[in-house]
């Protein structure tokens, strides 16, 4: 029996992965990704940071640690190819399903099947950390499209011109993604 270290594998497919010239694809292969191995990106004033891509997973999910300061707000959309589930590590935030609010805090789950309209705001005075998964999983990578990457493993600066231009490239590129945006984002006193 070998053993593996998330450190020693490098974020890699170890056992037949990548650097043994095997499977990338995640079959047949444990995926190991440590804390300070974890790619990531800022996008819309976020971080994402992926666990596991689409093409890692051999298409059956993506998973990231999302952090979000307080406020950030998505539009109501409907994810037409994917389910969605949202695990929250620490912070609250209010989200809409099906016209229905909940609220969220450190240790809630949801789970939301494809074709619902929905829609979250991080609320409170702190950033809110969820594990974010979508399946299949090519969603995630929308993220990796329009953001750029992350220098600090932080969230990053606050800076509203670069916002505003996430915002469009998102708006743009969302519906290759199978993401229709159906109305605005749940308001700040919901």
């Amino acid at each position: 029996m070998s053993v593996s270290s998330a450190s020693a594998s490098g974020g890699k497919l170890a056992a037949g992965g990548p650097a043994a010239g095997g499977d990338t694809t995640g079959r047949g292969s444990a995926l190991v990704r440590g804390p300070s191995e974890r790619p990531g990106t800022w996008v819309l004033g976020s971080l994402f940071e992926r666990l596991a891509s689409a093409e890692e997973t051999g298409g059956g999910f993506g998973l990231s640690l999302v952090t979000q300061p307080p406020g950030t707000a998505t539009p109501v959309h409907i994810h037409t190819l994917e389910d969605e589930a949202f695990y929250l590590l620490d912070g609250t935030m209010t989200y809409s399903a099906d016209g229905e609010l909940h609220r969220l805090a450190s240790g809630s789950f949801i789970f939301l099947r494809r074709g619902r309209p929905h829609a979250f705001r991080v609320t409170g005075d702190a950033p809110v950390r969820f594990l974010a998964i979508a399946a299949p999983g090519a969603l995630m990578s929308l993220y990796d499209e329009v953001g750029r990457p992350a220098g600090n493993g932080q969230l990053p600066p606050p800076d509203q011109e670069l916002l505003m231009a996430d915002v469009h490239r998102w708006l743009e590129t969302a519906p290759r993604y199978g993401l229709q945006v159906v109305g605005p984002p749940i308001p700040a006193d919901a």
